[in-house]
């Protein structure tokens, strides 16, 4: 039984900035990472190494396919792009909690057939975790269930993006404006496929309304720990200024209710600044 928590990213402007490895200064606040920028490029196998290197065992990356793979092809026609990206990320060993498949939004039900080929053809070495974006998948009943057979037959699970804060009432801000623009609107989603479910979630500029909103996720994790499950949650805000610090006190507010989780690390100190 674990509980991972995390942000979209290991480094921001607006967070200390430590003077060696951000990476490694992040992995004592939070124990995963959403790794975004495999999305753009496949890192190389040195990069990837180093990476593990900065973290501790228990550590753990969801890691996004590349848009290649998922937007381009649409998983089509892509076994060697996928043997390169999954060797490329072989490095981080058991760090690496799950290949992240997010589909644009114009990937319908329609476009089930292309992931249920994708899935049974991809190495089972690794586990995978899909995000999907088009409304029927959410508004239909069927659709949905489809798309739970396909991902069960790979033992792969479904990532919901947990928009419903945003969304709550219209933006006050340019970040919550932005975030309207750009995320997907759509209905929670609860159900667990895998035992170790995934979920991202957002709030708002408003930490209080932040943590208001993410009441029913906390007793969710507590359900899906007592199933057995070990959870991943990404928390996000507009801005993800505060997302450490959210992370942080997602985690304690579980562990308030499971107090047998153990503590996340305690965060290193920076170091002075010297003079020479």
């Amino acid at each position: 039984m674990r509980l991972h928590v995390g942000c979209a990213q290991w480094t921001h402007p607006a967070w200390p900035q430590p003077s060696r490895s951000k990476l490694e200064w992040y992995a004592s606040w939070c124990n995963a990472v959403e790794s975004n920028t495999t999305f753009y490029a496949t890192p190389s196998r040195s990069t990837v190494a180093s990476w593990a290197e900065q973290t501790p065992p228990d550590f753990r990356f969801v890691v996004k396919l590349p848009q290649l793979i998922t937007h381009e092809r649409r998983l089509t026609n892509v076994d060697a792009e996928l043997r390169n990206f999954l060797t490329a990320i072989e490095p981080l060993g058991p760090r690496n909690h799950a290949v992240w498949i997010q589909l644009p939004a114009s990937f319908s039900p329609t476009d089930l057939g292309a992931l249920a080929a994708f899935l049974h053809q991809a190495p089972r070495d690794y586990r995978y975790a899909v995000e999907v974006r088009h409304r029927d998948f959410f508004d239909d009943r069927g659709a949905a269930t489809n798309l739970e057979r396909v991902l069960a037959r790979a033992d792969a699970e479904w990532i919901p993006f947990d928009t419903v804060t945003l969304f709550g009432r219209r933006p006050t801000s340019y970040a919550e404006r932005d975030a309207w623009m750009k995320k997907p609107r759509v209905v929670r989603r609860t159900r667990a496929l895998t035992a170790g479910p995934i979920v991202r979630y957002i709030g708002r500029d408003s930490v209080a309304e932040t943590i208001e909103g993410w009441t029913y996720l906390v007793d969710l994790v507590v359900n899906w720990l007592g199933e057995g499950r070990s959870p991943t949650i990404f928390l996000h805000t507009p801005d993800n200024v505060e997302a450490l610090n959210l992370a942080r006190r997602f985690y304690g507010d579980v562990r308030a209710v499971v107090p047998d989780l153990a503590p996340l690390p305690e965060p290193v100190e920076l170091e002075p600044p010297t003079l020479f």
